[in-house]
C-alpha cells in the first residue's frame, strides 16, 4: 500500500468491543491475566506495552518499511537508547554537524564509556581512515540540523556491511513520506517524532525502526521497556492521529519551503541558502536519488553576522521565534544562541521550519524583516 493509505489504516492494530473507527485512548495502567496466568490481551503492564503504543509502533514500523518500532518519550531518549545498547569501549563514528543534543550526549553522557569521532559523513572517501577494531556503529543524519548536508545513505550503507557495521540514520527532517533509509540499507531509523509525525507542537516523542530483529534490536527493545522512558497513551494516541495527514501535510511543506528557498537565493540581503531542492546545494543529486521530496526546513546565512541575523528574527510578524520545527506553523530562529557557545553553527545563521501559511505571506513576512 501507499504512504497515504497505510498512514490512515496502520495504526488501526486493534479491534474494541464498541467498534471505534478510531482506535480509543487505553489509559489502563495494568491488564488482565487469564485462569493460566496468561495475558490473552496481548498486555500485560504499560510500561512494558500499551494498545496505543502497540498501534503507533505498528504504523511507523509499516511507514518506514521496517520490520518492528520501539516509541520512546523523546527523539533525545529514542537515540539515546541506541547509544546505551552499545557495549563500553565501543567506538562511533557520527557527522561532524550532529544534532547538537545527541552530540552533548554522546560527549557528556557518554564520554567514559563511548569512543566518538565526529567526521563529514558527505565525504565517504574519508569515512575509512576513521574505522578502528572497535568501531561498531555509524550514525549519519540526512538531511542534517541545522546546515542541511545530504549524506549518501547507500554509500556509507556498502561501508558499514563491508565492516560489519550497524548504521543508524536520523531522518527527523524528511519524516518517512519522503525519505526510507532501510531502504537503502540502514539498518535502524531514529526520528524524533515531536516534529513532523506529530506535526502540531503539542507532543513529544521519540521512535526507532529496524529493518530486521537481531541481538542488537533486542537490547534496544529490553531499554526502551525495562528502562521505561515510553509515551503516554495519550501522546501515542495524538502522533496516530497526526500521522493520518502526514503525506498530505509533508506535500504542503515541499511546496512552501522549496518556493521559500528559491525566493531567498535571489534575496539582496541574503549570503546562502542551505536547502536540498536547490540544484546549487552540493549534495542536490544524492537528495534527488533517495528522497521523495526536499521538506520544509531550510537555514539562510544573512549578510552580516550575528546582530543582523538576530534583527531578523525579532522582526518577523507571522513566523514564530521558537525552537523545534515540523509543525503547520512556521517557526524561526537563530540557531548558534540555541546551541551555546561551543556551537559551530555560523553566528549569521538562521534556520526555518517552513509550515503550512500561504506562501504569500511567509515570503512578504521575511522581506519586510530583511529590509532592515
Amino acid at each position: 500500500m501507499k504512504p497515504e493509505t497505510l498512514a490512515i489504516h496502520a495504526g488501526n492494530l486493534y479491534k474494541v468491543s464498541t467498534n471505534d473507527v478510531t482506535p480509543p485512548i487505553n489509559l489502563s495502567t495494568t491488564f488482565l491475566r487469564d485462569e493460566d496466568g496468561g495475558y490473552s490481551g496481548g498486555h500485560m503492564y504499560s510500561r512494558v506495552s500499551n494498545p496505543n503504543r502497540s498501534a503507533l509502533e505498528n504504523a511507523l514500523s509499516e511507514l518506514e518499511k521496517g520490520v518492528e518500532a520501539c516509541a520512546f518519550s523523546s527523539g533525545n531518549t529514542a537515540g539515546m537508547a541506541v547509544f546505551q545498547a552499545l557495549k563500553p569501549g565501543s567506538h562511533i563514528i557520527a557527522p561532524d554537524d550532529m544534532y547538537w543534543g545527541f552530540k552533548k550526549q554522546l560527549q557528556t553522557i557518554f564520554k567514559d564509556t563511548l569512543e566518538i569521532d565526529f567526521i563529514d559523513l558527505t565525504n565517504l572517501d574519508n569515512i575509512a581512515k576513521f574505522i578502528k577494531k572497535n568501531t561498531v556503529l555509524i550514525w549519519i543524519e540526512t538531511p542534517s540540523n541545522p546546515l542541511l548536508k545530504i549524506t549518501d545513505i547507500a554509500g556509507v550503507s556498502k561501508i558499514a556491511k563491508e565492516n560489519n557495521l550497524i548504521l543508524a540514520c536520523d531522518s527527523t527532517f524528511a519524516s518517512p513520506c519522503l525519505q526510507n533509509p532501510i531502504d537503502f540499507g540502514a539498518d535502524i531509523v531514529m526520528h524524533s517524532s515531536t516534529k513532523y509525525i506529530g506535526g502540531h507542537s503539542d507532543v513529544l516523542g521519540g521512535v526507532l525502526i529496524t529493518a530486521e530483529k537481531n541481538e542488537f534490536w533486542e537490547k534496544i527493545r529490553n531499554i526502551q521497556q525495562v528502562g521505561g522512558a515510553v509515551p503516554s497513551p495519550f501522546d501515542c494516541f495524538l502522533l496516530i492521529r497526526s500521522i493520518k495527514t502526514l503525506a498530505y501535510r509533508m506535500r504542503g511543506h515541499c511546496t512552501n519551503g522549496l518556493a521559500l528557498a528559491l525566493h531567498l537565493e535571489k534575496h539582496p540581503a541574503i549570503e546562502r541558502v542551505y536547502y536540498p531542492g536547490l540544484i546549487t546545494h552540493p549534495q542536490y543529486d544524492i537528495a534527488k536519488r533517495q528522497m521523495n521530496g526536499y521538506g520544509g526546513m531550510l537555514s539562510v546565512l544573512v549578510k552580516g553576522g550575528s546582530d543582523e541575523a538576530r534583527k531578523v528574527v525579532n522582526k518577523v510578524k507571522v513566523f514564530a521565534q521558537a525552537t523545534s520545527l515540523g509543525g503547520v506553523e512556521s517557526l524561526i530562529e537563530h540557531r548558534a544562541s540555541v546551541e551555546g557557545p561551543d556551537t559551530k553553527t555560523p553566528q549569521n545563521l538562521i534556520r526555518i521550519s517552513v509550515g503550512l501559511e500561504h506562501i504569500d505571506d511567509l515570503i512578504a513576512d521575511l522581506d519586510q524583516a530583511l529590509a532592515g
